[in-house]
């Protein structure tokens, strides 16, 4: 396990020896909301990741028994970053694009599979880390909720996006008008989480799905996420016709080829990225 300076305590972060690259939001004391430096820092080490070679899968958790709550609403309340900060609401509206498109959005088009593994609660735009990730896989005792309308705002990381893509626009209103606490079986019924575990079997569960995207054909993967995201607002002609783009490239590399040849003779294949 290989750490990285990642310039706060806000946020920690790792490269397992088998390939997956850890982010760990570090404010327990708060439920891991959200700092400029937290969230600048994961901006920074997306960016790594994305390009890493060392690193085949991306997971987001939270010290502490949480996942996110958000942003920091002790520091609205103390007039921190509500409206701007000092220089104004609206240099503080485009420097919050950037850190959503730094952060969220790098996790939703990061070209290796992630997991969000919750061992705890997510809220507001903590939730919005979550939901940007290919899989979630939650402790069966957490919940989750918008948390918007509580404190008057209408929501921002990505969650109004999120949520009617999953969901739909009647249900994703319900969700942000009402801000309901979602418990994990109802969750999984409506496939906002992948997978729920008792606590004591959650690092095991996430590490190994981890592991197991880790050890995976990286190029399809990188493919097939771009298919699917493409998939959201294409035709379903136009996305046919990524779709062979994309699966004829396949064909032609290496973890293709032994794959096929491993399929033949009943071996498990090994994947290289190549």
């Amino acid at each position: 396990m290989a750490s990285i300076d990642t310039g706060t305590d806000d946020l920690l972060a790792e490269i397992s020896d088998s390939g997956v690259g850890i982010v760990t939001l570090n404010r327990p004391e708060a439920r891991n909301a959200m700092s400029d430096q937290m969230n600048g820092a994961l901006a920074s080490v997306l960016t790594n990741f994305e390009t890493n070679p060392d690193v085949r899968c991306v997971v987001i958790t939270g010290a502490g028994g949480a996942f996110c709550a958000g942003g920091d609403v002790k520091g609205f309340a103390a007039g921190r970053g509500a409206t701007g900060g000092p220089t104004g609401p609206d240099a503080g509206t485009h420097t919050q694009r950037l850190s959503q498109r730094a952060t969220t959005g790098a996790l939703y088009l990061m070209p290796k599979p992630t997991i969000a593994a919750m061992p705890g609660p997510a809220a507001g735009a903590g939730l919005g880390f979550a939901l940007a990730c290919d899989m979630r896989v939650a402790v069966d005792s957490t919940v989750i909720t918008t948390a918007f309308a509580k404190v008057g705002f209408s929501g921002d990381y990505g969650v109004t996006w999120f949520l009617t893509q999953l969901l739909g626009p009647s249900k994703a209103k319900e969700m942000m008008y009402l801000s309901p606490r979602i418990d994990m079986p109802t969750a999984l019924a409506m496939g906002l989480v992948n997978r729920l575990v008792p606590a004591d079997a959650f690092d095991h569960e996430w590490r190994n799905l981890a592991d197991q995207l880790a050890s995976g054909p990286s190029i399809a993967y990188r493919y097939m996420n771009e298919n699917v995201n493409r998939a959201v607002s294409s035709s379903l002609f136009d996305s046919m016709d990524v779709e062979v783009t994309h699966h004829r490239y396949c064909g032609t590399t290496e973890d293709h080829r032994n794959a096929a040849k491993a399929f033949v003779n009943k071996e498990s294949p090994v994947f290289h990225g190549r």
